[in-house]
């Protein structure tokens, strides 16, 4: 299974998304994936495990996980109690445009988080009945669509970014991952990728730095994360190399060549399978 990358076109005159109340099953749930926008997570109750950039990370009632756009996630419901959760995407333009001279960002959190590989942060009684308040008025607001809807529903996104940043931004609980057992190999084999996947990484060299067999590895890498190892190195690759093309002024073959892709014409067969536009186009159409 490829990577899914979620798109969000019909939404771009308003580039807010708003799943309200959703309670998915194993069945249910989108494959492993990836978007430019940004996430929200908010979990009503069940129990279930997020698989967030190179972290396994237990979901239950009261927690909030905050995704930042290019990172892959995937999550795991448990069958007998699955999870119910709000999800908000949002482009982060919504947030960036916003003009002020107070050094103040709503995406602070995303920031940091990212910085932090901490993305998961537990509310307390009042914090969640706040939050699953200002979550009921954009429902709300969506629901009826009255005047000026879409505004008030953003100004809900910036109060509940307000409450993140002021109460919970500062939470560095270490993650565990009660509902399913992650082998503490694959742990390890994440984490070399995570250094090392602009090198050559064959999956007997894993299975070997894993103590385990090549066979074993490729059917739990797959199980747990929901792409087999090559896709999983192949998609590091690729969002590596979106945030070079975003923040650099290097040369695509450079990136290329940094990124681990040993030929200009296996980059762009690439990048353009999975991005649906080359990675000449993706840096001008982010700069447009």
């Amino acid at each position: 299974m490829k990577p899914f990358k979620k798109n969000f076109h019909s939404e771009t005159f308003f580039p807010f998304k708003f799943d309200y109340r959703q309670t998915k099953t194993p069945k249910s749930e989108l494959p492993n994936h990836f978007h430019d926008w940004y996430e929200i997570v908010y979990v009503y109750g069940g129990k279930g495990t997020f698989f967030i950039d190179y972290s396994f990370i237990d979901m239950e009632k009261g927690d909030i996980f905050v995704i930042p756009a290019n990172t892959i996630h995937y999550s795991i419901p448990n069958s007998e109690s699955p999870i119910t959760s709000t999800a908000i995407f949002f482009n982060p333009l919504l947030m960036t445009n916003l003009s002020s001279r107070d050094t103040f960002s709503f995406l602070h959190i995303f920031d940091e988080s990212s910085r932090l590989n901490n993305y998961r942060y537990s509310l307390n009684n009042e914090q969640q009945k706040q939050l699953e308040s200002m979550i009921e008025n954009i429902d709300h607001e969506f629901t009826h669509k009255k005047s000026g809807y879409n505004q008030a529903a953003l100004i809900q996104l910036q109060l509940i970014l307000l409450l993140l940043n002021r109460s919970i931004i500062h939470q560095h609980s270490p993650y565990t991952a009660t509902q399913k057992a992650i082998p503490k190999w694959l742990s390890m084999i994440l984490e070399y990728i995570e250094d090392h996947f602009s090198e050559k990484i064959t999956l007997s060299f894993l299975a070997e730095y894993g103590n385990v067999s090549s066979a074993h590895l490729s059917r739990v890498f797959k199980q747990m994360t929901g792409l087999n190892v090559s896709e999983y190195i192949k998609m590091k690759k690729i969002l590596n190399a979106k945030q070079l093309l975003l923040k650099t002024e290097e040369n695509v073959s450079s990136i290329a060549e940094q990124c681990g892709f040993e030929s200009m014409p296996y980059f762009h067969r690439t990048f353009k399978k999975i991005m649906d536009m080359t990675p000449s186009q993706y840096r001008h159409s982010t700069k447009a």
